[in-house]
């Protein structure tokens, strides 16, 4: 049995795609087509279907005009080691798009993100329970993830 997620673009598919894939190392673009009959949504070929690979993660899109926009319901969670890895896909994901609280951020496409350091996991299951408690309300002040302030925050 093989799952995937899928993503409903009105438009601009193929460019989120191969934006997406650029970002993350290990992903692919596995396949992109075009529905060759007419669909309610439109004319043969207006319709487009992708296969993709983020990371470990298989994904579908379809481009095929207005339906329902992307929410928090489904979001993308990327774990990063480094700041560094945190910075770049940061800035990339958020251009165009919109910022929000604890490392959330909306891509220009509207697709939720959220860029966290592994290093959150750690600190926060950390068995002091009052190192935990510091590091989550730094967290929680935070809208790009800082490792450097967490781990301050950690330490007291």
């Amino acid at each position: 049995m093989k799952v995937s997620q899928h993503l409903w673009f009105e438009k601009d598919m193929e460019e989120a795609v191969r934006f997406y894939t650029s970002l993350i190392p290990g992903s692919s673009v596995d396949w992109i087509s075009a529905v060759p009959a007419d669909t309610p949504s439109g004319p043969a070929g207006s319709v487009r279907l992708a296969g993709f690979t983020l990371g470990d993660q298989r994904y579908m899109a379809i481009e095929a005009g207005p339906l329902d926009t992307f929410n928090h319901s489904f979001s993308i969670i990327v774990g990063c080691d480094s700041q560094e890895e945190i910075d770049r896909l940061w800035e990339a994901l958020s251009e165009g798009g919109q910022v929000e609280q604890c490392g959330w951020l909306r891509d220009r496409w509207g697709l939720c993100w959220q860029i966290t350091p592994t290093r959150l996991g750690e600190l926060m299951s950390d068995p002091d329970p009052e190192k935990a408690k510091r590091v989550a309300e730094a967290m929680l002040k935070m809208v790009k993830f800082d490792i450097a302030g967490l781990e301050a925050a950690a330490r007291g």
